[in-house]
């Protein structure tokens, strides 16, 4: 699929993404949000859209450096999510509210995001979507506050990501005790990124260097739970949220 713009949103007059549809009938189908990482709207973020597509969702993934790139966004991308607010926030809204106005959308959407994305699809679990799949994304310290009243959470982390240590463990506790549905996996054979294929270039040398890669094993365990989830609570939830 091309890729798109979404109108109304806080960063920029038209907000770049990348649309992924399901490749069979018409819909109305649920839909999901991928928030991409921090080297941006890469090609790896579009497969990952186009996988929850096959899967039988419409995906956005919203490239959240529109206004400037990586170079420009990066540091006020990451402030909003430190602060848990900012136009980086409204730009996922502006997503939200662009699918669930779609003829071809049942009104029901989940978000995704891999490491800065999911740190602020975690965050978003309380801003209007119906699950929400945060993958080796920040933990915030006061996270019982910080989710009160979240949706339904499919979480993934690494054993071997030294970024994060403890944080899936510091979520269930969290979720278990704000009695929020959740699933959440610590895989221990993979580092952070492990769902993420950067197979060429300086994003691969990099991730070499600093340990990071994908990891096949866990990767595809991950998706298998994610999409799982997402049938339980996307597919046959009320889109009330809305």
């Amino acid at each position: 699929m091309p890729d798109t713009t979404i109108d109304g949103a806080a960063s920029a007059p038209q907000l770049r993404a990348y649309l992924a549809v399901p490749p069979v009938g018409t819909g109305p189908w649920p839909a999901v949000v991928v928030v991409h990482e921090a080297f941006g709207l890469t090609d790896d973020t579009r497969q990952q859209a186009d996988r929850l597509a096959v899967g039988g969702y419409l995906a956005l993934a919203p490239d959240l450096f529109t206004a400037g790139g990586p170079v420009r966004c990066l540091r006020s991308t990451f402030r909003a999510l430190g602060r848990r607010e900012g136009a980086a926030f409204d730009d996922l809204e502006a997503a939200r509210s662009w699918l669930v106005r779609r003829p071809d959308c049942t009104g029901t959407v989940g978000i995704v995001g891999f490491c800065m994305g999911g740190g602020f699809a975690l965050v978003a679990a309380t801003r209007g979507f119906h699950a929400s799949a945060p993958n080796y994304g920040q933990t915030p310290q006061d996270l019982e506050r910080v989710l009160q009243g979240a949706c339904p959470v499919v979480a993934s982390y690494g054993g071997r990501d030294r970024t994060l240590p403890g944080a899936a463990q510091r979520l269930n506790g969290a979720l278990t005790s704000l009695a929020v549905d959740h699933d959440v996996k610590e895989y221990p054979d993979a580092g952070h990124s492990f769902m993420n294929r950067h197979n060429t270039g300086p994003l691969a040398v990099l991730e070499r260097v600093v340990g990071f890669g994908y990891h096949h094993p866990s990767a595809e365990d991950a998706w298998r739970r994610v999409f799982g989830f997402f049938a339980r609570h996307l597919h046959d939830g009320d889109p009330t949220a809305d």
